[in-house]
């Protein structure tokens, strides 16, 4: 979801992004929290899948409303965004619209650059089926919503339950490779205001990759690609790929 086309300059901008993957390795996909143009700050999340989702359909949702973030994968949460005081106009609260399409991010998500978009396998294909969609439409001249009251709010989750939260908590532990609430090179000295941080995902990521995650220090004078910057720079370049 995005309003970019109306406003160039501070952007709201809430999406799954599928990212190349390796044969043999698991499907990476990313969640993005954007608000106000707020890209440079960065509130992505990255995670391997337990699917392959060029195989079949799978369901992804989004829970988008006034205080919170639910991104789901078949009915199950895998991230939580709550809405602080302090984020101020970071978290989206603008109207958006719904799109979907393929880009290429050469340059970012395929390992820095290592594993670039082979075109020889052109065209891409993405399939989509059953949108369903729960919301207010809002008149883009007059900017008035206008909420469709006929759907039972019993349809429309309020947040994640005790049971949702259990597998939320289990996904996290297996599947999460990125969150930028423990970037050490991203943010030297603090994370954004909102994150909360937990010591046992803190720990689990730093063993994952004790540069990002331990010291925020290069090594051996490597280049590591782990920036929104990067993200940010392909995007000017092409458009973004949602879920299929």
């Amino acid at each position: 979801m995005s309003n970019g086309d109306m406003y160039e300059k501070n952007h709201d901008e809430i999406d799954f992004e599928f990212l190349g993957n390796i044969r043999g390795k698991d499907w990476r996909i990313q969640t993005n929290v954007y608000g106000n143009g707020s890209t440079n700050i960065g509130r992505e999340e990255r995670y391997g899948l337990w699917f392959d989702p060029a195989e079949d359909f799978h369901q992804y949702s989004i829970l988008w409303t006034d205080s919170h973030i639910i991104f789901y994968v078949d009915n199950i949460p895998i991230r939580e965004v709550t809405r602080t005081k302090s984020m101020g106009g970071d978290f989206p609260s603008k109207p958006m619209t719904l799109y979907a399409t393929i880009w290429d991010a050469s340059d970012w998500a395929t390992n820095g650059g290592k594993y670039r978009v082979n075109y020889k396998y052109a065209p891409y294909v993405a399939k989509f089926s059953d949108l369903v969609l729960h919301g207010c439409s809002v008149d883009p001249i007059e900017h008035v919503a206008n909420c469709d009251t006929t759907q039972s709010s019993e349809a429309i989750p309020s947040g994640v339950t005790p049971v949702q939260r259990i597998k939320m908590d289990n996904f996290r532990k297996k599947h999460m490779t990125y969150s930028y609430c423990y970037d050490k090179i991203r943010y030297t000295k603090a994370p954004p205001s909102e994150c909360v941080i937990n010591p046992q995902e803190a720990e689990r990521l730093r063993r994952f990759d004790p540069v990002t995650f331990g010291s925020g220090r290069h090594r051996h004078g490597k280049r590591h690609h782990h920036s929104k910057g990067n993200h940010a720079e392909a995007k000017e370049r092409s458009i973004e790929f949602a879920s299929r």
